[in-house]
């Protein structure tokens, strides 16, 4: 029996999916906004299968965010090859609330994928979500959206006029910069916030994907084409390509930001990022994930979905020869190399050290406490992304605070407005305890709250911290060292507002969730807490 593409292809917070292929390889960027290192980068040889390869921004000369507000950072990369080289282009955004975005484009090259990659040349600061199209007669282009400061969009509430069309501007590789007039090609349909553009040619037409309608659910691929890459461009017949924003009841919601890709025989796909909401709040509590659809070009010279219609697929016909691997339900993570484990990040330092190590005690991750959890410029928190509706986390913690402005433990984390935390802390007459920290949702409501109060005493000695969520119900549970029974410790929170649209709602914010361990000491002595292992298990 074929296989089949089972979306979405990569499952958890991957948004914005640049696509390229290289021979019978392909590759996936996505965004990876304040987490670092910058840009995730998976590869497949079949378009079924995907492992994380790379991250490729991994230096202070690269990329420094601390100080990045959140849902900041790494803005929809642009990953494509030619003349022998891997080219990425990406935004650093230095600004979210407000009218401003500050968004800075760069472009990094390497010779291979998993190899060191350049120092990052810059481009502009006109707008974000860049792309750079290497055109058959030898000239390279840069795309990116406008952003017009002088209306009323802003942060949380974006407004059509502030995206204000597709600039084009030729790119000299010689000397490193744009040359040459600077047009606005594209003004997008009238759904409005155009964005994301992808340039590719075939039969002597420029066909151009964007992302228009927010990155909600109203979020769709548009297309347009032209015979000149300057324009003008004529709409799709559909105007859409891939959209859910009149389907609500599709399981794949928010589809939109993508791009064009076809195998070596032919196959045409284009990729997409997408959300699944839970109910009753309709919250992706898994972020925008990455999707891909099956295309066909019919008679007139336009891309469709196979299936017909615009509405995204769970389920789309792969190439030939594609056999599913299936991935296992639970992931155990030792310590004990001298790298962190692929699958985990920490948030804006190019500083690792400063907040951990894998060498000052063999076979654990130590964790420097260092500013509070939700600092925007260094905070010790290293986590890997939920990818199921329902799991479950473990890890192990050996930690001794002497004051209460030192905690340690596990994390369901957003962003510092928005996460659930189990630790071990330090209260004033009950000595060592383990207890819960909550922020449920964006100003004003972004208080911290404390749902076990002061917590329970615990015995000298490591401390095993879980935590289990269903759907939109998270639990914390600890048991002492030797102990064999999990004892729940305060209520069942809330886990959907550690979600796109929890809080402020669906604009206001636009990451993913994550499961990991932090460390934080106020006190400013970088008291250290040890972690021995952390599991993750599909429930």
């Amino acid at each position: 029996m074929p296989a089949t593409i089972r979306n979405p292809i990569l499952p958890g917070f991957n948004p914005d999916p640049s696509i390229c292929r290289v021979g019978d390889d392909y590759y996936i960027a996505t965004s990876t906004f304040e987490w670092y290192p910058g840009v995730q980068i998976h590869h497949s040889r079949d378009l079924v299968n995907w492992t994380l390869v790379r991250r490729p921004l991994e230096r202070a000369s690269q990329l420094d965010m601390r100080g990045n507000p959140d849902s900041c950072g790494v803005w929809a990369p642009c990953l494509s090859h030619a003349d022998g080289l891997f080219w990425l282009v990406y935004t650093d955004v230095k600004r979210f609330d407000g009218n401003f975005k500050d968004a800075h484009n760069y472009i990094v090259t390497s010779p291979t994928i998993d190899g060191e990659w350049s120092d990052p040349v810059y481009v502009n600061s006109s707008g974000f979500d860049p792309s750079l199209f290497h055109d058959e007669d030898g000239r390279k282009w840069f795309l990116n959206m406008q952003w017009n400061h002088r209306t009323e969009s802003f942060g949380g509430a974006p407004k059509s006029p502030a995206f204000d069309g597709i600039l084009l501007q030729q790119w000299d590789p010689a000397s490193g910069t744009l040359v040459g007039p600077v047009r606005n090609i594209f003004a997008g349909s009238s759904l409005g916030l155009v964005e994301g553009p992808h340039l590719f040619q075939r039969n002597s037409w420029y066909y151009l994907t964007t992302a228009e309608g927010g990155t909600g659910y109203d979020h769709a691929v548009t297309m347009a084409r032209s015979r000149a890459i300057e324009g003008p461009y004529e709409m799709h017949p559909q105007t859409h390509l891939i959209t859910a924003k009149d389907h609500p009841d599709s399981p794949l919601q928010r589809a939109g930001h993508g791009q064009y890709i076809e195998t070596s025989d032919g196959l045409a796909y284009h990729t997409h990022l997408t959300g699944r909401p839970l109910g009753p709040g309709r919250r992706c509590t898994l972020g925008r994930e990455t999707a891909l659809q099956k295309c066909v070009w019919r008679d007139d010279g336009w891309l469709y979905l196979e299936q017909g219609g615009v509405v995204p697929a769970i389920e789309v016909p792969a190439p030939a020869d594609a056999v599913i691997v299936e991935r296992p339900a639970r992931v155990e993570t030792g310590f004990d190399g001298t790298h962190l484990p692929a699958e985990f990040q920490w948030l804006r330092t190019p500083l690792p050290q400063r907040i951990f190590s894998l060498t000052d005690r063999p076979g654990f991750l130590r964790l420097f406490g260092r500013e509070s959890i939700g600092s925007w410029f260094e905070q010790a928190l290293v986590a890997r992304r939920q990818e199921h509706h329902r799991f479950r986390a473990e890890t192990v913690v050996d930690f001794d605070p002497d004051t209460y402005q030192q905690a340690a433990g596990l994390t369901h984390y957003y962003n510092r407005h928005k996460f659930h935390a189990l630790a071990v802390t330090l209260h004033e007459t009950l000595g060592r305890v383990v207890t819960v920290f909550s922020c449920a949702g964006d100003f004003p409501h972004s208080r911290m709250s404390f749902p076990a109060g002061s917590g329970v005493a615990v015995p000298d000695g490591p401390v095993h911290l879980a935590m289990e969520i269903r759907d939109n119900d998270l639990q914390f549970s600890w048991r002492p060292q030797g102990a064999n029974d999990w004892q729940a410790l305060g209520p069942a929170l809330d886990a959907g507002v550690v979600s796109d649209e929890g809080g402020r709602g669906e604009h206001g914010s636009f990451t993913g969730a994550f499961a990991g361990v932090f460390a934080f000491d106020t006190s400013g002595r970088g008291q250290a807490a040890d972690f021995d292992r952390f599991s993750y298990e599909a429930l």
